[in-house]
């Protein structure tokens, strides 16, 4: 009996044996895990039953979109002479947003048609739209229905645009500048292509994540612009259109970037809801809303795309033409142009956003005798989505791009890179969390962001030179055939089985069953008991669930390996090039288009008149030219700078309007460029004789000068040269003739 186990104590409460809880715990963690798996695949299929649901409410609507701010149709593009199916929204304030000021420029937003409805730019509070009209700005957006007008093209949805920002301009004649216009995506392009043809309805342009030079990139990233060599050209986007019925499925354009990320795709995005489902329900049912709403574009119109812009590229070297012969060049645009790209962006990156600067211009000095202004800012990992949709690239990027598009649109023609810093300690709150400044750049920078070398061109032009053959062959030989034997309810069936679409359709409560998952999902709602979360069997599924993504990226990063080196292997081949007629010439794949002789001329003789006139100009004219002499110190220049400005400017007796304020900056900043010994010289001459005065225009100087706490020696030095001549003292004599400018020198 000693050896024997004494009897086990019993519990006051209950009155039973209290054994030991080790033992148990293993058993409890795998019922409460199971129980919490359960009610977690309840939940999933309910939440996709209501997906289901959703998508045929707002497929079924005429005009669904997914703007959460209410507006008013001005236009609708159906009643135009060539109608679209393109409208202008007035977007109304909501509740507790500021006042419009009717001072303040208009802000339109144009939403990219790549597949998915309209409305992603004001998806959410923080959002373009969210964020224009928080800063005071009437804003209008460009919006889209999902089927086209039969026989409408890119160029009269083009025409369409420009009306509409005729239209927004003569609802505001009070307002100081032209609209500040927002292209995303695709929208991006298409506005750049309205604002090279009809450079006088814009202020500056926003394009977000838009790819305007498609060949670019770099090796070991981006596949995507490897597609259309390796599926033959645009010959299988006729066939595609063609089994349409002249009518191309957007949902093509949306399996296209799902291809791009199968992790996400096929693993992370359901998993995610379903290991979440407790919190993640609204927000996945919120974008599911967008991301399954398909639209539809004429064939005619993808065509278009396909051969001008996702094979040919021929946006970034000025070789698309009108109907009316007008060539479309983006270096005839005379607003600053923002481009906004991110690192984290496989659909479009850096390269593609911002590779059309070296297609068209030698140099800065390039940009600078076109009159333009380009502003880029690289955002470090937003994916492409995330470029429009997430709050905090809104609340950062996009609030201060609003907040100082005034600043944007006075910088002077130049290339500069956005930067963003938080506010320092002691600024005024005012300004926002973040502090801008503009810094000057050169191509090299741009090239420094990668891109491709000769060779990578070459290949990408036999590449385009196959697609027009192969495109030349379906439509003589096959594309007769195609279209006598699409009807048109084969087109239809063709579309409602598009796997892009039928997860949406296959669950709702259409489906035989639906009323009783949502039974059961009622009941598990008002049961739920979600596991520990540190319930060994939920760690195990999350680690699980990380070797799938693992995988999946695995098989992702082989088969992007595997589609370049056949790209190059088959269009690198100076065999396949030779074929192909590439090799007859060594200048056939480059890409700049020539230059202008007309500009020419407009260059030298504006140069010509900049020099008789370096000493012309009163006060106002010496203090921008002595700011901007000091800021070329650093070669940039913060937001507080244009803010201390512009009360400068308010403070004026006869202010300029802002237009005439960034004429007169661009011409003092010439004037620096040209000859900035002589021009700095006759600053002296351009001041009133009274001392007081000019002392208190030197105090106005300098308090720019100060705004944004800059001190390095070289604004010192300038600064101190700049006392001297505003106070009377002899100042460094002014060359006796401007140096004879080389033509490279003064393009």
């Amino acid at each position: 009996m000693s050896n024997a186990h004494p009897l086990p104590q019993l519990s006051p409460a209950e009155g039973i044996p209290s054994l030991p809880e080790a033992p148990l715990r293993p058993w409890q963690d795998a019922a409460d895990y199971l129980l919490d798996a359960a009610q977690r695949t309840v939940l999933l299929w309910d939440v996709l039953r209501r997906r289901g649901n959703q998508y045929r409410e707002h497929t079924g609507k005429e005009a669904p979109h997914v703007l959460r701010f209410d507006g008013e149709v001005l236009i609708d593009g159906r009643t135009l002479a060539r109608p679209v199916n393109y409208g202008l929204v007035r977007i109304a304030p909501p509740e507790g947003a500021p006042a419009t000021d009717p001072r303040a420029r208009p802000v339109v937003v144009v939403d990219p048609r790549a597949g998915h409805g309209p409305g992603i730019a004001g998806f959410k509070a923080d959002s373009e739209i969210g964020m224009a009209l928080n800063a005071g700005h009437p804003c209008y957006f460009v919006g889209f229905l999902p089927v086209p007008v039969p026989g409408q093209t890119i160029e009269d949805v083009a025409a369409a645009e420009a009306l509409f920002l005729e239209t927004v301009i003569a609802c505001h004649p009070q307002a100081e500048g032209k609209p500040f216009v927002i292209g995303n995506c695709q929208a991006g392009w298409a506005v750049l292509m309205l604002a090279a043809l009809r450079p006088e309805l814009f202020g500056p342009i926003l394009v977000a994540g838009s790819p305007l030079s498609y060949w670019a990139g770099v090796h070991g990233r981006n596949p995507m612009r490897y597609s259309g060599g390796l599926l033959g050209g645009s010959a299988l986007t006729a066939l595609t259109g063609d089994l349409g019925g002249g009518v191309f499925d957007g949902a093509w354009l949306v399996q296209n970037f799902e291809n791009m990320n199968p992790a996400n795709t096929l693993w992370s995005k359901p998993y995610g809801l379903y290991a979440n489902v407790d919190d993640e329900e609204t927000r996945y049912l919120e974008f599911e809303r967008w991301w399954g709403g398909h639209v539809l574009l004429n064939a005619e119109e993808m065509q278009w795309i396909v051969d001008n812009l996702f094979v040919g590229n021929r946006l970034s070297s000025a070789r698309i033409r009108t109907r009316a012969g007008e060539v479309v060049d983006l270096r005839n645009i005379r607003s600053p142009i923002l481009c906004f790209c991110s690192e984290g962006d496989n659909i479009t990156p850096p390269q593609q956003a911002l590779g059309w600067i070296l297609d068209l211009y030698a140099d800065v000095r390039d940009i600078r005798a076109h009159g333009q202004t380009i502003v880029y800012s690289v955002h470090a990992n937003a994916g492409h989505l995330g470029i429009f949709v997430s709050g905090a690239v809104a609340r950062k990027e996009y609030a201060e791009f609003v907040q100082n598009i005034d600043f944007i649109d006075c910088l002077p023609p130049g290339l500069y890179e956005a930067v963003f810093r938080p506010r320092p300690e002691g600024a005024d709150p005012a300004l926002g969390a973040y502090i801008v400044s503009f810094e000057e750049r050169t191509l090299d920078d741009i090239r420094a962001l990668g891109g491709n070398s000769a060779e990578d061109d070459r290949a990408f032009a036999a590449a385009a030179r196959l697609s027009e053959i192969n495109l030349g062959l379906y439509r003589s030989f096959v594309q007769p055939w195609v279209r006598l034997m699409t009807l048109a309810p084969v087109a239809e069936a063709l579309r409602a089985l598009h796997p892009a679409r039928l997860p949406y359709e296959a669950l709702s409560d259409q489906t035989p069953g639906a009323g009783v998952l949502a039974g059961v999902a009622e009941a598990v709602r008002g049961e739920r008991r979600p596991c520990s979360p540190d319930n060994p069997f939920l760690l195990a599924q999350e680690r699980l669930s990380g070797m799938m993504e693992t995988l999946l990226n695995a098989w992702r990063d082989g088969r992007d390996h595997a589609v370049e080196t056949l790209f190059f292997a088959l269009y690198g081949s100076e065999a396949v090039q030779a074929a192909l007629g590439l090799r007859g010439s060594e200048g056939t794949a480059t890409r700049r288009p020539g230059a202008d002789p007309e500009h020419e001329r407009f260059v030298h003789e504006r140069i010509a008149d900049l020099r008789r006139r370096v000493a012309e100009g009163g006060p106002r004219e010496a203090v921008a030219r002595a700011i901007l002499y000091i800021l070329g110190a650093t070669a940039s220049a913060d937001e507080r700078t244009f803010a201390m400005i512009q009360r400068l400017r308010a403070q004026d007796p006869e202010p300029q309007t802002l237009d005439a304020f960034k004429a007169m900056l661009r011409e003092q900043l010439f004037q620096l460029l040209l000859d900035e010994e002589r021009a700095v010289a006759a600053i002296a001459g351009m001041l009133p004789a009274d001392r007081a005065d000019r002392e208190a225009l030197f105090a106005m100087v300098t308090r720019v000068a100060d705004a944004d706490g800059t001190d390095v020696p070289a604004r010192r030095q300038r600064l101190a040269r700049l006392d001297a001549l505003f106070r009377g003292a002899t100042a460094a004599p002014a060359r006796a003739a401007l140096p004879k400018l080389s033509p490279v020198q003064e393009s």
